[in-house]
């Protein structure tokens, strides 16, 4: 495949991907066909990037795993306090989070929580890291080892997504609360969470 062509492959690829991302959220049960349709090419090109629609949905949720690492990774760049770097890298990656909460919520027909949280796996492991330090400094404190503190958290991320999904509370609430509920689940003081939530 010549230089050309690659960048061309690549270029409907992504356009495939970005067309099915918006059909997918207007109409969770949107065909493989109404998705080649809306990106303005023949069936056949869809199926030559992805054999079915899992492998598009699969491909559309390691975007948001990727695009989820670089906001948790920027979030907390730079920050010493562990506290602190849980609060910025919450605030960071909720935009994102919110951005493919219906997406999350669609790949669990077809990629399984099991899928989206082998996805996750990087940023959970410098969850991992967070709470050790935490931990180690008095600042957490819970009866659960930081690797089961850290699924903890994710699960009260998806438990926040699916609620702004619902209806239950504003996305923008969403975000601030976040970072209180999975501060406060580490035994970190419920006040001193509230002050990192509105100053990180």
């Amino acid at each position: 495949m010549s230089d050309v062509t690659s960048v061309r492959a690549d270029a409907n690829r992504r356009r495939i991907l970005d067309v099915a991302f918006a059909e997918l959220l207007r109409d969770p049960d949107a065909s493989m066909d109404q998705i080649a349709r809306a990106a303005g090419v023949v069936r056949r090109t869809v199926y030559g990037h992805f054999p079915n629609r899992e492998a598009l949905v699969g491909a559309l949720v390691d975007d948001a795993a990727h695009a989820v690492a670089e906001a948790h990774r920027a979030g907390r760049e730079g920050i010493e306090d562990p506290a602190e770097a849980v609060a910025s890298s919450i605030l960071a990656i909720w935009p994102i989070a919110d951005r493919y909460r219906l997406l999350v919520h669609l790949a669990q027909r077809s990629v399984t929580m099991g899928g989206i949280r082998a996805r996750l796996a990087p940023v959970r492991e410098e969850c991992v890291h967070l709470i050790q330090q935490g931990m180690d400094r008095g600042e957490f404190v819970s009866p659960l080892p930081a690797e089961a503190l850290a699924y903890v958290h994710e699960q009260v991320l998806f438990g926040l997504m699916e609620a702004v999904n619902d209806g239950a509370i504003s996305a923008e609430a969403a975000g601030r609360a976040a970072v209180v509920a999975v501060l406060s689940s580490a035994g970190y003081p419920a006040k001193s969470a509230e002050r990192l939530a509105e100053t990180a």
